[in-house]
């Protein structure tokens, strides 16, 4: 088994390509263009292994992927390669149609050549596991959960281009018989995360004691995931999921955000005390443009069919990736240096606020 992971160096990539080395017998090749978000010691733990490979290329690029894909004869292909941050996607729109769309429609065309040449019995063998997010299907309210069947209905830029990448991935499926899976995830969290989504952005301006900003009042809701539980049901979907069907991830952990960001305070409180407690640095913000109020996935498909279950509740998931950030200060002290310093993102200028629906 050989498994080429597009997006290898990103968050949820690089806890896939640390699963696929360290608790299984494939061969990987990752292929990772290496924006802000993407960092090669993420897979430091696994880069001197023999059955680990690296090129640098953009999926949009057409003949790089096709001379990857020749020269390395992939039996499985896990697309995670994407922009994926919605607060940029608020004001660099036109990054997230091109990688997460025509970057995917680029990959999805190598992948269908690619398989048309293969022989019968590798043909048969060969899968294209397409990964996505929760977004794509909008908000929910007070009940219910996102299933396999809901519809979408994005709402920012980012959950949009990821939208039309999963319905371009269906598509190749269904017109032109590539055998593709897809899946769709609540919110990760862990180590390794880039430090402009909420958990890791609230853990290091804790302990630089900046303030910490909640959205609006702080209600909405997520589901979260712990990445490496995801790592391992990407990992089951790709290998042994139903082709042409859709799998959900989730961790059956919902959270407000507030939640979320006093539970980081009260774990910092524990490690590093101060003289006051971190959640006195709790300050409440105008809130993110069209912000989704709640998502919550039902992973019953997922666990029925293939088994999975996820080993970290939220409780000991957090506490893992707090002690993580501050055991790990060489990896992202770096980033919050040079790349990003925690300001806020996806500010709309005054003026140009988006009307909300049902508004004028």
């Amino acid at each position: 088994m050989k498994i080429l992971v597009t997006g290898g160096a990103g968050f949820i990539g690089s806890a896939v390509v640390r699963h696929l080395v360290r608790d299984t017998d494939a061969h990987v090749v990752v292929v990772d263009k290496l924006t802000y978000a993407a960092n090669l010691e993420s897979l430091a733990a696994v880069a001197e292994s023999a059955r680990y490979k690296f090129y640098r290329q953009c999926i949009c690029d057409f003949e790089a992927m096709q001379a990857i894909f020749e020269a390395e004869q992939p039996t499985h292909v896990m697309h995670l390669a994407a922009e994926s941050h919605v607060d940029r996607s608020i004001t660099g729109a036109r990054e997230f149609i091109e990688t997460n769309v025509v970057g995917t429609f680029t990959l999805l065309e190598v992948a269908r050549a690619y398989h048309n040449r293969l022989a019968a019995d590798q043909a048969g063998n060969f899968r294209f596991l397409h990964v996505s997010t929760d977004e794509v299907y909008g908000s929910l309210g007070a009940d219910g959960l996102f299933t396999e069947e809901t519809p979408y209905d994005p709402s920012s830029p980012y959950s949009a281009s990821k939208a039309a990448s999963d319905h371009l991935a269906k598509a190749w499926h269904r017109t032109y018989g590539l055998p593709v899976v897809v899946s769709n995830c609540s919110n990760n969290y862990g180590p390794y995360h880039f430090p402009e989504k909420l958990i890791p952005l609230v853990i290091l301006n804790a302990l630089d004691r900046k303030e910490l900003p909640v959205y609006g009042d702080g209600s909405n809701i997520r589901d979260w995931l712990y990445v490496e539980d995801h790592a391992r049901a990407l990992h089951l979907i790709a290998t042994q999921g139903r082709l042409g069907e859709t799998y959900n991830v989730g961790g059956r952990n919902e959270r407000t955000n507030l939640a979320v960001v006093q539970t980081i305070c009260d774990l910092l409180d524990e490690f590093r005390p101060a003289e006051t407690s971190h959640r006195e640095l709790i300050r409440f913000v105008t809130d993110r443009p069209g912000h989704d109020h709640r998502y919550a996935i039902d992973a019953t498909k997922l666990e029925g069919e293939l088994g999975w279950r996820a080993q970290e509740t939220f409780e000991t998931g957090l506490r893992k990736t707090v002690e993580w950030y501050l055991a790990n200060e060489a990896w992202w002290a770096p980033l919050r240096k040079g790349i990003y310093a925690g300001e806020r993102l996806g500010l709309v200028a005054a003026g140009r606020q988006p009307a909300r629906a049902g508004t004028a």
